[in-house]
């Protein structure tokens, strides 16, 4: 199992498309991945927590792999605690079973940022990893040297931050380890900037270096923005144009599961068109007539990240809001589709005309504060909403805000 993006990309569809029991084997290869991680921590660094490297497999494998031969690029890669207890959180958010959350999830998740709070060095005032790679790629140095070890790389900044901040919230959640949380949001208050380069795009390594292969099938330093949560339009423009810059730079090309994952990229920046485009070319370019994708050879994590990504055209709940057709496609502008899922705890089905979201059906499980988000102005049946209007980016947003009941079912209409 490789664990810088495939087998992760193989379990992004499990919640958001309601097969909830497909992301229990997932969570028990991780606690396996956490008890054998401490020893790996332990001898191979001498840290405390757990950590986790580029390849698993049935037993649980956490030691760096390559027989002492590999590309430190894939093989030294030490990031895979911090990843895959993402998993977990994300679990927790979808389900809201505090039971997992308190003796499964934060206990794994508190290891990992162990590992990280030991494996991070300060330099000239801020935390860095060091050694640091940006999974598989390699850069040139000034003197033109083809270079894969850096510091703080894009995506270890993002995957410690995306840590350290579940982590925060799970320790909120269940009112533990103040003092824990106080230091954590410090450390995460200190940890490398991320940068924008010359070209505008968001910077991959320490400096502003050039890529060996500008069109690497891994886009690693969008970690932030999907699966993480760091990085949006909806957040921060610029560094959402920096995204944008950055899959623009990449090309559309790479391989199945490449493109999967492009898909996610651009229905996060809220692009559903470019979207739909790296769909129908992974179906045109990187599926077989079975519908198997191709790495080339077969990769299954491709077919899986792809039906995540459609997931994202309907309906994200990362930012913590219900955003409603976020990314929809021109070349779909009528349909419905049921069933999805939403953290919080809250399953939607939805049907939209002419681009417009015409009816929903909001069922909320767990009776959570609702938040919705949507281009289209809605009334809300069964609930008092308070609406409110903004313009972001020159799009007009609807946003709404409600208190639900456990089990009931609330029907949004379009205005």
């Amino acid at each position: 199992y490789t664990t810088n993006i495939n087998l992760q990309m193989n379990y992004w569809p499990a919640l958001p498309l309601n097969m909830r029991e497909m992301a229990l084997p997932l969570m028990e290869q991780i606690r396996h991945m956490a008890v054998n991680g401490v020893h790996t921590a332990k001898n191979y660094y001498g840290m405390d927590g757990w950590a986790a490297h580029h390849n698993s497999d049935i037993w649980a494998q956490t030691n760096p792999v390559g027989e002492g031969t590999g590309d430190p690029k894939w093989a030294n890669w030490a990031m895979g605690s911090p990843w895959l207890s993402q998993h977990l959180f994300e679990y927790y958010e979808y389900t809201l079973d505090r039971d997992f959350l308190e003796t499964v999830a934060y206990p794994i998740m508190k290891g990992a940022a162990e590992f990280c709070l030991d494996w991070l060095v300060e330099k000239d005032g801020y935390l860095v990893t060091a050694p640091s790679t940006s999974p598989e790629n390699s850069y040139y140095d000034k003197k033109g040297k083809n270079v894969v070890i850096t510091i703080a790389s894009a995506m270890d900044m993002e995957i410690i931050y995306d840590l350290f901040t579940n982590v925060i919230k799970a320790s909120e959640i269940l009112g533990v380890n103040m003092e824990y949380r106080a230091m954590l949001l410090d450390k995460r208050s200190r940890l490398s900037p991320l940068k924008i380069g010359k070209k505008g795009n968001l910077v991959e390594w320490y400096e502003d270096f050039e890529d060996v292969e500008p069109q690497h099938r891994h886009v690693s330093h969008l970690f932030g923005l999907h699966p993480g949560r760091q990085l949006s339009p909806l957040i921060d423009p610029v560094f959402g144009d920096a995204c944008r810059k950055t899959l623009e730079m990449r090309g559309d090309g790479g391989t199945g599961w490449s493109k999967a994952w492009k898909i996610n990229f651009w229905a996060r920046l809220l692009d559903g068109d470019h979207a739909y485009l790296m769909y129908q070319e992974l179906l045109k370019g990187s599926t077989l007539n079975n519908l198997f994708d191709t790495h080339p050879p077969f990769q299954i994590d491709g077919n899986f990240g792809a039906i995540a990504g459609v997931g994202e055209f309907f309906l994200q709940s990362h930012l913590g809001e219900l955003h409603l057709l976020p990314a929809l496609p021109k070349a779909w502008s009528e349909g419905q589709v049921s069933g999805l899922k939403a953290r919080g705890a809250f399953e939607v089905n939805l049907s939209w005309k002419a681009g417009r979201l015409a009816k929903g059906l909001l069922t909320s499980e767990k009776g959570q504060l609702c938040r919705l988000r949507s281009t289209t102005a809605l009334s809300v049946k069964g609930a008092k909403a308070i609406e409110k209007v903004e313009t972001l980016q020159g799009v007009t947003y609807y946003t709404y805000r409600f208190p639900t009941k456990a089990g009931k079912i609330y029907t949004l209409k379009g205005r």
